[in-house]
Parts: C-alpha cells; structure tokens; sequence
C-alpha cells in the first residue's frame, strides 16, 4: 500500500476529489495548510499599505492506496490540479506498512 500526499491550491481541491472518485479512491483526508515554494510568498496591498506575505494558503490531501492504484491516482491529482502556473503544488507517494480499520479491526488491503 501507499500514502499519497499531495499539497494542491485550495480553489482546485473539487476537481481533485472527483478524479480520485472516478478512480474508485473510497476515501481520503483534506486539510488546509500554508507554505511557499519558489515563489517565496507574495506581496498584497491592504488599504494602501504593501506587505509581504510569506505563508500561501494550500490544502493537504492525503490517501491509502494499494500499490497498483499508485501511479494512476498520482496522475489524476496532478492533472486535476494543475494551472500551469507557479505555485500548482507537490504530490509525493511513501509505503505504508500497516492500516488498521478502527472500527472493525481489519489489517491491511482490507482496512482500506
């Protein structure tokens, strides 16, 4: 199994969740996050002042899937969140030894 985790633009977090549904991904965790790449932030005026802001808002997605379903799950995020422009995110994949169903106590491809 792998836990794919994919740092996107909040405003693209809908078109993400529906390729991963047309995938078949049962389930997932989305959290808000902030952080820069490159770009390094970026400066906005508020009532004619100019301040930088370090810190851009992005959204977490994290999901379990079993290996074969990896790289097409990968693909699908990053052509769902894609913009062409600077900022479109990361997404990285990691093994995952153990799941665990909290509820029923199903092990591995199971719990998933």
């Amino acid at each position: 199994m792998k836990l794919i985790t994919a740092i996107i633009k909040p405003f693209r977090l809908d078109e993400v969740k529906s390729a991963l549904q047309e995938l078949g991904v049962q389930g997932l965790t989305v959290t808000e996050a902030s952080g820069y790449g490159r770009q390094r932030g970026h400066t906005e005026v508020y009532r004619g002042a100019e301040y930088q802001v370090d810190l851009v808002p992005k959204v977490r997605i994290e999901v379990v899937v079993a290996d074969q379903d990896a790289d097409p799950a990968i693909d699908a995020i990053v052509r769902a969140a894609h913009t062409g422009k600077i900022g479109d995110g990361k997404v990285w994949s990691v093994p995952v030894d153990t799941v665990v169903r909290v509820r029923t106590g199903e092990r591995g491809p199971d719990a998933v």
